[in-house]
């Protein structure tokens, strides 16, 4: 029997993207035949997504799995929103979600090397991929821990197009899911303005400033530069800055009230938030069918 080396694990996983293990299983189980292995691999569904590896996984779903105290909040992808319906593709969502609510990760590096059941996350992830038949990933995990004088409220929306998760202070879990759902329909970017980086703020002053002045040169009667400045820019960031905060915008549910005065009325206050959307900052690809027609038709020419 061949002795199997790591070098040899090594090349046979840049080859195939298949997890370490099976990459040592592969080698063991054709000799150390690096092309035998390659076979192996892909005859078991494990290497199976390396041709989709140039892809844009841009679709999939996002998930959270609560267990006591804590909830973690992420994002598998696939490449087609059909797939994302996919019932293996469901259950692969539930099974990552379990895998990671039970283990200590709390960033997607460390997640894809949980251990389940002999195989890592990452092996399990590329295995579905070789069934599904299309390239799936894990793109983003969010830990958020309470303590027992708080609640998580979750929701997604569209069965994982949004999900979001909001830790509250208190034990009204009713709110606590208002708020989540809030979350997802009006996508705030910050609690509050006390959240908001002193550089954020600046940059969109100038942005503010920089319209009203030109607004200014264009009209009839305009006022003096320094009115703008102290008066006018002021109001606008004001609200500029409300609308991206959670307890300033108006409550989805009602809006002649605050999130702020809706949280308040419950003896409740929000601590912070989680909120993810699939396929955010990914540029997806566009597709030319005629286009891919045409270059299969060359093909066999």
């Amino acid at each position: 029997m061949a002795n199997i080396t790591a070098s040899m694990v090594k090349e046979l996983r840049e080859r195939t993207s298949a997890g370490m293990m099976d990459c040592k299983k592969a080698l063991a189980a054709t000799d150390g035949n690096m092309d035998e292995a390659v076979t192996w691999l892909r005859e078991r569904g494990i290497a199976k997504a390396v041709k989709k590896e140039g892809a844009v996984a841009a679709e999939g779903l996002c998930s959270f799995a609560i267990k006591g105290n804590k909830c973690v909040l992420f994002e598998l992808n696939s490449q087609t929103d059909f797939v994302a319906q996919n019932a293996k593709f469901t259950d692969l969502i539930a099974n990552v979600g379990e895998i990671l609510v039970n283990s200590d990760a709390t960033c997607t590096e460390c997640a894809l090397k949980v251990e389940s059941n002999g195989k890592n996350l990452e092996t399990i992830i590329l295995e579905a991929s070789g069934v599904i038949g299309e390239k799936i990933s894990l793109r983003r995990v969010t830990v958020l821990e309470k303590n027992d004088n708080q609640v998580f409220g979750a929701y997604k929306h569209m069965g994982g197009r949004i999900a979001s998760v909001v830790l509250v202070d208190g034990t009204d879990e009713v709110v606590a899911k208002d708020v989540a759902m809030h979350i997802a329909a009006l996508a705030p970017k910050y609690v509050s303005k006390d959240d908001i980086p002193a550089d954020v703020i600046e940059k969109e002053r100038e942005v503010i400033l920089a319209a009203a002045l030109n607004e200014n040169a264009t009209s009839a009667k305009p006022k003096p530069e320094n009115i703008i400045a102290e008066r006018i820019v002021p109001g606008r960031l004001d609200k500029n800055l409300k609308e991206i905060c959670l307890l300033s915008q108006a409550f989805v549910k009602n809006p002649d009230q605050t999130v702020e005065a809706y949280v308040k009325g419950a003896k409740c206050n929000v601590v912070s938030f989680v909120r993810l959307e699939v396929g955010e900052g990914i540029e997806k690809q566009e597709t030319d069918f005629a286009a891919e027609v045409a270059a299969q038709s060359a093909a066999f020419n």
